[in-house]
């Protein structure tokens, strides 16, 4: 296991488990990211990680990439 934001660009993925706290989680999961679903870096830009997550792209900051383990 490792963070996203660890993840190259153009490699695929999948979400193990999301990390922070109660807040954050329940923010991520509105967005998609949720245990065992698929996921792809986009590219990363000025400390922000686009990802592919459910058929969407999402922007989040690398702090929060952090927080995702893939």
């Amino acid at each position: 296991m490792m963070p996203l934001a660890m993840l190259d660009a153009g490699k695929p993925g999948a979400i193990k488990r999301v990390g922070g706290n109660a807040e954050t989680r329940q923010f991520l999961e509105n967005l998609g990211f949720v245990p065992g679903t698929p996921i792809t870096v986009i590219t990363k830009l000025g400390g922000n990680v686009i990802v592919n997550v459910k058929e969407s792209r999402v922007a989040i900051s690398d702090e929060m990439a952090r927080q995702i383990m893939i």
